[in-house]
């Protein structure tokens, strides 16, 4: 009985020592193909969820992969603490073996932020973008005819059709010495942060939320090979 139970205790301890070696060889193999996908010059961190992996190696399905691509720059856009996760990636343990490019994610998503400096960057000439609590808001002078007036404006976020960018749109504007503002006046304060597509993995922005020093974005893409 002692022998029996010393040896379930040595297969246990192997098992994880194998499942921790093998973890480790498909991470790395994920990250370079994580890298490839992207044109990144090191590799992400990336961590595979769940336990135990073995499992989940011999059914060739992953449930969680997270990843981190630290600040990447996209259309001249920086985005700071890109990170996320592949959700359902299909990958049959002799295509990682082998580096076949049959993996697959069902679903990624990610997150990063954009700058209040950023945001500012991207502004038309001459007016200044500034964060008021959850809010941003602008600042500047206009021209109108042949003066220039000083205004100050809240500014609302949307996304652009599709994913693609992101509106700073122009409200309440509040125009000095200029009691009747014309709506005019508020598409030359509103602007476009462009991304053009070449968001990591395809992805399209799905949502907005200000946070302390700047803009979270959040992002999806569906159906996403993972090539080596």
């Amino acid at each position: 009985m002692r022998k029996l139970l010393f040896f379930l205790i040595v297969l246990a301890g192997l098992l994880v020592i194998v499942d921790r070696v093998a973890v480790a060889g498909v991470e790395r193999d994920l990250a370079n193909r994580i890298a490839a996908a992207n044109n990144l010059k090191q590799l992400p961190t990336v961590s595979i969820e769940g336990i135990p992996f073995l499992t989940q190696a011999v059914s060739g399905k992953y449930e969680e992969v997270r990843f981190d691509l630290g600040t990447l720059t996209y259309a001249g856009v920086p985005i700071k603490d890109l990170r996320g996760a592949a959700y359902d990636v299909t990958a049959p343990l002799m295509d990682v073996i082998q580096n076949r490019a049959n993996i697959v994610a069902d679903k990624i998503a990610i997150t990063g932020t954009i700058t209040n400096q950023t945001i500012d960057r991207f502004a038309p000439q001459g007016i200044k973008i500034a964060a008021d609590g959850d809010r941003l808001t602008a600042s500047g002078e206009l021209p109108i005819g042949a003066q220039r007036f000083k205004f100050n404006a809240q500014m609302r976020l949307e996304l652009v059709e599709g994913g693609t960018g992101i509106r700073v749109i122009a409200e309440k504007l509040d125009v000095e010495n200029l009691p009747k503002v014309p709506d005019a006046l508020a598409s030359m304060v509103t602007y476009t942060i462009s991304f053009k597509g070449k968001l990591p993995f395809d992805v399209k922005v799905t949502k907005l939320k200000p946070v302390p020093g700047g803009l979270e974005l959040s992002a999806e893409a569906s159906n996403v090979p993972l090539r080596g």
